[in-house]
């Protein structure tokens, strides 16, 4: 299939990205799955840890902080992080840095999805 031109964009956490995907093996029993689509299922069904609603609510929860960009809020919510190293290290690239208040509002936020 040659992708000629991109109508549309979204980012898309991993749980919702494993609903997309179990709808395709649905529509397609039967039928075998590519290389590519079968790992990409593997994956989401092993490292993802909430419905896709709840890791949308997660992400528009997270987006309301105030150094929260939305490739970082998909970011926590596909990892669902739980100590304050480990959301620095999500943050690591960023040219800002949180301060312990911050952390603790982001963990607090992930802690009532978790």
């Amino acid at each position: 299939m040659i992708v000629k031109k991109v109508l549309s964009e979204e980012m898309l956490t991993l749980a919702e990205a494993k609903a997309i995907l179990m709808e395709v093996r649905e529509e397609r029993e039967g039928e075998e799955l590519s290389y590519e689509k079968r790992k990409a299922i593997e994956h989401a069904e092993l490292f993802c840890h909430m419905d896709a609603a709840r890791s949308r609510e997660l992400v528009k929860e997270l987006e309301t902080l105030e150094k929260m960009k939305p490739e970082l809020a998909i970011r926590i919510a596909d990892i669902l992080p739980e100590t304050r190293d480990e959301v620095r290290a999500i943050y690591a690239k960023e040219r800002f840095t949180l301060t312990e208040e911050e952390l603790d509002a982001i963990l607090d936020i992930v802690n009532r999805y978790h």
